[in-house]
């Protein structure tokens, strides 16, 4: 009975200490993902404005 109380005293113990030393874990993550997000827009914007010239510029050829 006293081998179940110490191994339940101990995953207690662990899962605290566990759970309390890595509260920001998910913001670097977050983080990641706010840049990706920027970087698509920004070559989606890129791309749109590339297209559109070269369309203009074959307009006047024809």
């Amino acid at each position: 009975m006293h081998h179940l109380a110490a191994a339940l005293h101990t995953l207690g113990i662990r899962l605290r200490h566990r759970a309390s030393t890595r509260p920001e874990r998910g913001s670097v993550t977050m983080e990641q993902v706010l840049w990706a997000v920027a970087v698509i827009a920004i070559v989606g914007i890129v791309v749109l404005a590339i297209t559109s010239y070269v369309t203009r510029e074959a307009a006047k050829i024809t």
